[in-house]
């Protein structure tokens, strides 16, 4: 954990000074994984948390609660009671025998009589108070199973969650910093040379125009339909042009020989320029669903 938040720490730190600087790739990926490694950190202190209110506290309420304690206090006087009721079943046995060695002495009856009723009232007594003593230790841990089932609950959800914010985190980080790596590894982007004018795209009557013709110019070929992503922004200028942001994964179904191609991006189709947009064999599944 340490050397995760110490590399967090210096990445940020790298990126903020790079980027002010020469804004290089490198620089924005490591800002990237600086701030996603902040984010986690953020996420873990909230499970913590939910740790300490949904589980913590609520298991130590219910250990000092007034029905443990109530319970506790009955066991205690069952206890009691039972070493006194011990203790005078060894007085009716020494008054028993004061009994046969006095030789039917009234005074000496007389008192083992009330010791043997004070023993059977004690053992009445017991009987009693064990059972509700038992009743409420039982109503108490019935109630101590469902909370501590429940708080056992919540904390699985609390850390389910967490795993799944830390998943969501870590999947758009990978996404940016794939992003980034395509950037390096694509040859230069229609921005970084001199424009040069190109002629207006093809109308679609044009385009089926050009397929019904059996001329054998074909300025328009159809091809099997690929995935691109667009490397640069292209604002549309006519309603046969498709605007395209940095990043927009694009399905490509023709291509122009001067310079156009034709494809569907958001759920809207258009002509732009062919070079705007690089061939993707694979694409990150969060970008699908903006393609249609």
């Amino acid at each position: 954990m340490e050397i995760g938040n110490k590399l967090s720490d210096d990445s940020q730190k790298y990126g903020i000074e790079n980027t002010c600087t020469s804004g290089n790739t490198l620089s924005r990926a490591a800002t990237y994984f600086g701030k996603a490694r902040s984010l986690i950190e953020k996420e873990r202190g909230n499970m913590l948390k939910a740790f300490g209110t949904q589980v913590a506290e609520p298991l130590r309420a219910m250990v000092m609660g007034a029905p443990l304690e109530d319970a506790r206090h009955l066991a205690q006087r069952y206890d009691r009671m039972r070493q006194e009721a011990d203790a005078q079943v060894v007085e009716v046995s020494r008054r028993q025998n004061r009994v046969r060695e006095s030789a039917g002495n009234g005074e000496v009856i007389s008192k083992l009589e009330a010791a043997e009723y004070k023993l059977e009232e004690l053992k009445s007594n017991m009987v009693g108070l064990g059972k509700e003593a038992v009743s409420a230790m039982a109503a108490v841990e019935g109630q101590q199973q469902r909370l501590t089932l429940q708080r056992l609950i919540a904390l699985v959800e609390a850390e389910r969650a967490y795993h799944q914010r830390v998943l969501e985190i870590l999947d758009h980080l990978e996404e940016e910093m794939v992003s980034e790596r395509q950037k390096i590894e694509a040859p230069p982007t229609p921005a970084a040379e001199s424009y040069m004018p190109m002629p207006p795209p093809p109308s679609y009557d044009e385009v089926n125009d050009m397929f019904a013709s059996t001329s054998a110019d074909q300025s328009v070929n159809s091809v099997d339909f690929f995935l691109g992503e667009a490397l640069d922004s292209f604002k549309a200028e006519s309603e046969f042009e498709l605007n395209l942001s940095v990043g927009d994964i694009v399905i490509v179904r023709k291509i122009s020989s001067n310079g156009w191609a034709e494809g569907e991006c958001k759920g809207k189709a258009g002509w732009f320029p062919h070079a705007y947009v690089e061939r993707r064999e694979r694409v990150l599944a969060s970008k699908v669903p903006h393609i249609f």
